[in-house]
């Protein structure tokens, strides 16, 4: 229903913040994450998630468009509600997730406050090949930026783009890595993937 809420700060706390929009105040339930990221600004921009339930309509927002999607993603499993999900998200941020759920890092996610060995293991099972995908599709995959890191991620979006199973092309990309030197260029990862795949 609201796709995004653009206005003035009228009140923030770690778990809420007031949008104040045309002089109507939304209020806003939001991670550690996103509060960290708005800081001190005047105006905010918060892209949001309405959700309905029996007994209340709760607007959730996030910083950015990748946190909302792991956001969705999280909440689209059995057993995880928003509440589990803004928890999640305030004690991991969505790279962090991410990798947790590509390296099937099940007490990552078990460390998370009202997350059992289960729930962590079905958040796994049902996001491992979802994760990282953004709205339009593409494979964007969350891994805490650093050189090596881009150019693993830059590889392994084009090997997806270009045909190759997701899985085959991270062990591929990841093996090249390990027996090759950290400042080998995208190009030649690409092509030794490719050969490999």
């Amino acid at each position: 229903m609201f796709a995004y809420l653009k206005g003035k700060l009228a009140h923030k706390d770690p778990t809420f913040v007031i949008v104040d929009i045309g002089g109507v105040g939304y209020e806003v339930k939001i991670s550690l994450n996103t509060f960290s990221k708005i800081k001190d600004q005047e105006n905010i921009q918060l892209f949001t998630h309405f959700h309905v339930k029996e007994d209340a309509q709760i607007l959730f927002g996030f910083a950015d468009t990748h946190e909302k999607q792991t956001f969705l993603h999280l909440i689209s499993i059995s057993g995880v509600g928003p509440s589990t999900g803004l928890m999640v998200l305030s004690s991991l941020n969505p790279e962090e997730v991410e990798q947790a759920i590509l390296s099937e890092d099940v007490r990552t996610i078990q460390a998370v406050k009202g997350i059992g060995a289960k729930t962590a293991q079905r958040i796994i099972l049902e996001l491992k090949d979802k994760v990282g995908k953004d709205d339009a599709g593409g494979d964007l995959i969350g891994l805490p930026i650093s050189s090596k890191n881009t150019t693993r991620n830059e590889a392994l979006a084009a090997l997806v783009t270009l045909g190759i199973n997701k899985a085959a092309a991270q062990k591929s990309i990841d093996k090249i890595l390990k027996e090759n030197s950290s400042d080998i260029s995208l190009e030649e990862l690409i092509k030794l993937a490719l050969k490999a795949a």
